[in-house]
């Protein structure tokens, strides 16, 4: 079975940002042998529309086969506003609590992004991951895409 890896607005602005151009599109490359399918929200297609017309148009190039959309319910919601709640990060990071929280309720194998300051941060993984149980949850695997590629030896 493929990996379900749930990607937040970072990766798709890495395709295009120089530092992390290469592991992104090494983790594209994986999308493309369909290796991996990308779970997508419509909260990142939100974001996305004020991204440059470049990486508006990133994920244009793949169908179905290799994106899943899931929607933001009110359930993940709730979640998203526990993770406040619980101060894992303050308000102003609601579309990052909603994108854990939409990755965890979809029970995706791994969420990647390059936020380092409020989804990609110990501290922060184990403050979503403590709501994620205390609420009844799974806890969720987050990791930036160079912990998602193959290295050869």
């Amino acid at each position: 079975m493929k990996q379900r890896i749930y990607i937040d607005t970072s990766i798709v602005g890495g395709f295009f940002d120089k530092e992390f151009a290469e592991p992104t599109k090494a983790l594209f490359e994986k999308l493309k042998k369909k290796e991996v399918v990308f779970v997508i929200s419509n909260v990142l297609e939100k974001e996305l529309l004020k991204a440059p017309q470049q990486v508006k148009d990133l994920l244009l190039e793949y169908g179905d086969c290799e994106l899943e959309k899931v929607e933001l319910s009110q359930e993940a919601e709730n979640l998203a506003n526990a993770y406040i709640n619980e101060k894992v990060v303050g308000a102003t990071s609601l579309e990052d609590c909603q994108h854990i929280a939409i990755a965890t309720i979809s029970k995706v194998d791994i969420l990647a992004s390059w936020n380092f300051k409020h989804i990609v941060n110990i501290n922060r993984i184990r403050g979503y991951n403590g709501t994620n149980i205390k609420m009844g949850y799974p806890t969720l695997e987050i990791r930036n895409p160079r912990e998602l590629i193959d290295y050869e030896n």
